[in-house]
């Protein structure tokens, strides 16, 4: 097959202290493309101590900018650089604001959008007023208007309908992939419950609403602990509310991640919405079910019923809090659940992510 030259715009990239699971999905597939024999360049922000350029998984990646300024550097870069470099593809990854490249690239490559999750609700969560509001209500789908015709991949079909709804022609759904194999078999559980939450800890996350339903499973099981795995600048709100019995971790190692979620009994994601919920695969991978609420993206990773259990009433902490008593205290839901959750996590890979992906790129015509 012939190889490729493909050029990625991100806003971060996965060795930032910032990076998400937008990065997590960005590495995996872009460093089997390089193994593959295409060329991978990215393009993205710096940030404290990083390197300008380097190479990381056998990526090229150039940082110029911040948060903000990354958008202009990069169409100044294009300018100055890559538009004379002989890419063919140029990968725009949408993480809330787009690059624009259907504005200014113009060297022959061909436009593919990336687009996770729309931002929506995180607008509401995130930013201040006034900022909210119109980019709640107006901005999101003005700079979305330049992509309808753009052929575009997003990683579930909640996005997918999303994307539809605003006019979108082109789009591929590519499942995310899982960055260890699973288990064998279902591990033995903490001797007590456990729940965790595994994520960032921001707003739009409501890592809170998991603090605040615990309080009414400590209730029902005084023995019960929170493990909250991940950081941000939220924690010390949470830390404030908290009691004794939850544990703060912050940042793990991978296989760490890993023993803390196969002794978890459950995890919790009350998030506003997800591209996917990267998180909820791996603690399926480790034997756990998830607890979430019924939205955009997680009502995709999770098959509800099946791997874990969706709870309808978005935002509604009593009803996460009696959904969580129900599964701690029913041992053959929970059996159940666990096996369940498991052998679906067998599903995903990331080889089968980086392939689909790169069959979406040559069927646009690349090559």
């Amino acid at each position: 097959m012939e190889t490729l030259k493909i050029l990625v715009f991100n806003w971060r990239c996965w060795l930032s202290p910032e990076m998400g699971g937008a990065e997590v999905f960005t590495r995996e597939v872009a460093k089997r493309w390089v193994k593959a024999g295409h060329g991978v360049t990215l393009f993205t922000s710096e940030f404290p101590g990083c390197r300008k350029e380097e190479i990381s998984d056998g990526i090229r990646i150039i940082r110029a900018g911040g948060r903000y300024s990354v958008y202009l550097r990069a169409k100044k870069y294009y300018r100055k650089s890559f538009s004379k470099d002989g890419y063919d593809v140029v990968i725009d990854e949408i993480n809330t604001r787009p690059f624009l490249t259907p504005k200014f690239v113009n060297g022959g490559e061909k436009i593919v959008a990336l687009i996770y999750q729309l931002a929506k609700e995180y607008w509401l969560y995130e930013m201040p007023f006034p900022i909210s509001f119109i980019g709640y209500h107006f901005l999101e789908k003005k700079w979305l208007k330049n992509y309808t015709r753009v052929p575009t991949v997003t990683i579930s079909e909640s996005t997918k309908r999303d994307l539809l709804d605003l006019g979108f022609k082109e789009i591929f759904v590519v499942p995310a992939g899982l960055n260890f194999p699973p288990l064998h078999e279902v591990p033995e559980k903490e001797s007590y419950p456990v729940v965790a939450y595994v994520g960032r800890l921001k707003k739009a996350k409501r890592p809170d609403h998991v603090v605040k339903a615990f309080k009414s499973v400590k209730e029902e099981m005084p023995e019960a602990e929170l493990w909250i795995i991940g950081d941000g600048y939220f924690r010390k709100d949470l830390e404030k509310i908290a009691g004794d019995e939850t544990k703060f971790f912050g940042h793990v190692s991978e296989k760490d991640k890993i023993k803390l979620l196969s002794r978890a009994w459950i995890l919790i994601n009350p998030s506003i919405r997800e591209g996917w919920g990267i998180n909820v695969i791996e603690a399926n991978a480790c034997g756990t079910p998830c607890i979430a609420y019924d939205v955009s993206g997680l009502r995709d990773s999770i098959v509800n019923g099946k791997t874990g259990l969706l709870v309808k009433e978005n935002g509604n902490v009593e009803k996460l809090a009696e959904t969580m008593i129900r599964v701690l205290e029913d041992g053959d839901l929970r059996d159940k659940l666990n096996k369940n959750a498991l052998e679906h996590s067998k599903r995903f890979s990331w080889d089968k992510s980086a392939e689909e992906f790169l069959k979406v790129i040559i069927g646009i015509g690349v090559i």
